[in-house]
C-alpha cells in the first residue's frame, strides 16, 4: 500500500472497499476488524505519507443505530450503534477525523443509504428476492415487512461521490467545542448523507419488484434480525446545498433498470 501511494501521487482517493453487511458481522466479526479498521488505517497512512489533497470514504446509514429522530441528519449525534458493522463505520469516521486534525488531510465521509442496482452485492435483498421469485421459492421478509428503507439507486450514489470529490472540505469557522457539530469540524472534515430522501415500506418495495417481474412472491414472514433498524430516512440538505445534487431515482425506475440488467447478466452467465 505504501508503494502504491508513493509511486502514483494521487490527487484524490475514494475509498469504497469494506466488509459490508449487518448480518454477516454477527457471524464473522474479525472480518470487519481486518477490513474496516486495519484496512482503513492503511488507507489513512497512505494519504498521510502521500500528502493526498482529499480523501473521500464510504460510511453507512447504519451509524445512526438506535436514533429514531427522522430524517437522519449528519448534525445528529450517532453514538449508539446496534451492530459491529455500524460500529466499524462510525470508527472510520472518527479515524478520518483524527487524521484531518493531526495531519491536515481533508476528509469527507459519505453515509450511503440502502444502495441497490446492477452489480450490487448478491446478499442484498433485491438480488435475493429476484432470484427466489424467478425460481418460485419463498423470500424471507424480516420484521414481517414492517420496515422502511431509504432505497438509493447506484447511479445516484455515484453522482454524489463524483460531485463530492472536488468539494474539498474546509474547517468550519463556527464550530465550537461547547456545542460540537458532528457533521463538520474545526479540522478539514465533512460528513454527508447520500440517500433518496424518501423512505419506502419493504412491502411496497416487494410489490414493485413483483410488478417488474410479472410474478408474485411467496413470503416467509420472520421477526426482526439483531442489528437491523426499523427505518432509515436521509436528510440530504447539506449535500444539495454544497454540491447541487440530491438523489431522485424512484424505486419503480430503479427496479426496472435492475431487472433489465439482471436478465441480461443471467443470460450471459448461463
Amino acid at each position: 500500500m505504501g508503494n502504491l501511494f508513493a509511486d502514483h501521487g494521487f490527487d484524490r482517493v475514494v475509498h469504497l472497499a469494506a466488509q459490508a453487511g449487518v448480518r454477516y458481522s454477527l457471524e464473522n466479526p474479525h472480518a470487519y476488524v481486518d477490513s474496516n479498521l486495519v484496512g482503513f488505517v492503511n488507507i489513512l497512512e497512505g494519504c498521510r505519507h502521500g500528502r493526498v489533497p482529499h480523501l473521500v470514504f464510504a460510511s453507512s446509514s447504519s451509524v445512526y443505530g438506535a436514533n429514531t429522530r427522522m430524517p437522519f441528519s449528519v448534525h445528529h449525534n450517532v453514538d449508539h450503534p446496534v451492530s459491529l458493522y455500524a460500529a466499524t463505520k462510525k470508527a472510520n469516521e472518527l479515524m478520518a477525523h483524527a487524521y484531518a486534525v493531526l495531519y491536515n488531510i481533508p476528509c469527507t465521509g459519505l453515509r450511503f443509504f440502502t444502495v441497490y442496482g446492477p452489480w450490487g452485492r448478491p446478499d442484498m435483498a433485491l438480488f435475493l428476492f429476484t432470484d427466489a421469485i424467478l425460481r418460485g421459492e419463498p423470500i424471507n421478509v424480516f420484521n414481517r415487512g414492517a420496515m422502511k428503507r431509504d432505497f438509493t439507486y447506484i447511479d445516484d450514489i455515484i453522482e454524489g461521490v463524483v460531485r463530492v470529490m472536488n468539494r474539498i472540505p474546509a474547517s468550519n469557522p463556527g464550530w465550537s467545542g461547547d456545542s460540537p457539530d458532528p457533521g463538520t469540524s474545526f479540522a478539514p472534515y465533512k460528513i454527508y448523507n447520500i440517500g433518496n430522501n424518501n423512505p419506502v415500506e419493504l412491502m411496497r418495495f416487494i410489490e414493485t419488484l413483483e410488478d417488474a417481474l410479472c410474478r408474485k412472491a411467496k413470503k416467509t414472514l420472520l421477526p426482526m434480525q439483531p442489528g437491523d433498524a426499523p427505518a432509515t430516512f436521509a436528510d440530504v440538505g447539506d449535500l444539495s446545498q454544497d454540491v447541487g445534487f440530491m438523489p431522485s431515482t424512484s424505486i419503480e425506475e430503479g427496479i426496472k433498470r435492475f431487472i433489465m440488467w439482471y436478465t441480461q447478466w443471467t443470460n450471459m452467465v448461463h
